[in-house]
């Protein structure tokens, strides 16, 4: 899992100009195959335009050179193949880890006349290193849940992993390891274990000090000498870190930095603006760095989680 980090990112290859990103959403609907078609002949036709679509956030996400080149792009897309999107700033793909262990404790019980549906886990989760994904043990022993049920306390909790247990985000770097439970000879299923498996990683996630994680990035900023101070200052302000400042050829400088992608997402119009168009910059995904508690405080309170029958 640890391999498949960088999927979700938005960020494209480095051109020596502002990449630029919008998510797209057909005006009418069933024109998704469409549009993807036509994405295809631009992006072949100029290779400053490309188009992904995030598994993650489920988005078709098309970037360029700049605000006015992807207006552009769209023009020509609805001028030659009739197809019109509405457009926005793309999603954040963050993630869910933990930062310390805890304990699960889930039993599914369910009587609907006849058969019934029956299945308890226990389990522990303690934090991986960033960047190591994912890890499933089975220390269930004497039988306590059978064999066969094994695999579907995994998929309960392979559930949660796609879902998130905070904000609805896929939760990485942790380790989940089932040790005890009960079965029934009758009423014991499939379901019942999944389900089990699946409300008792969430109730340990919820008490294993939960964080989110964003994605960060490194940016390259040229800008005319005079504009450093400027450019530095701002970027501290949007919790940036400068990693360095060389002087290049020509009265210019090239900033090194890195930065949330959440504060810097539509950081060429703040740049055009401060710099009155001369400077500018190429940024590629660095890693995943936990959220401030503020911004994580802000984040979960906006999710609104599906209503689920347990």
């Amino acid at each position: 899992e640890a391999g498949a980090m960088n999927e979700w990112s938005p960020i494209v290859p480095k051109y020596p100009t502002p990449m630029f990103a919008l998510a797209i959403e057909p005006r009418s609907r069933g024109d998704e195959v469409k549009i993807s078609g036509a994405l295809r002949k631009l992006a072949e036709e100029d290779p400053t335009f490309t188009f992904t679509h995030d598994a993650q956030t489920h988005e078709m996400v098309i970037h360029g050179l700049g605000e006015l080149h992807l207006r552009v792009m769209l023009e020509k897309m609805k001028n030659r193949f009739n197809l019109e999107v509405a457009t926005k700033p793309p999603k954040i793909a963050y993630r869910e880890t933990i930062t310390a262990p805890a304990e699960g404790h889930y039993r599914h019980r369910k009587q609907t006349g006849g058969a019934g549906q029956f299945g308890e886990v226990y389990l522990r989760v303690e934090p991986l290193e960033r960047g190591a994904g994912f890890e499933f043990v089975n220390e269930v022993f004497g039988g306590a849940i059978p064999a066969q049920y094994i695999p579907s306390v995994e998929k309960g909790v392979h559930d949660v992993l796609g879902g998130g247990a905070i904000a609805g985000y896929p939760v990485q770097d942790i380790k989940v390891a089932v040790y005890d439970g009960k079965s029934h000879p009758v009423d014991s299923k499939d379901i019942a274990f999944r389900t089990a498996g699946k409300f008792a990683l969430r109730e340990a996630i919820r008490k294993a000090r939960p964080a989110l994680l964003e994605p960060v990035v490194n940016m390259e900023i040229t800008v005319p000498a005079g504009y450093v101070g400027e450019i530095t200052g701002d970027l501290n302000g949007r919790r940036g870190r400068i990693n360095g400042v060389d002087a290049l050829p020509g009265g210019t400088s090239l900033i090194r930095a890195t930065a949330p992608l959440a504060e810097v997402m539509t950081y060429n119009n703040q740049l055009r603006s401060v710099t009155s168009g001369q400077g500018s910059f190429v940024m590629d995904f660095s890693h995943y760095d936990v959220v401030p508690p503020q911004q994580q405080a802000k984040i979960v309170a906006a999710y609104q989680p599906v209503e689920e029958v347990e």
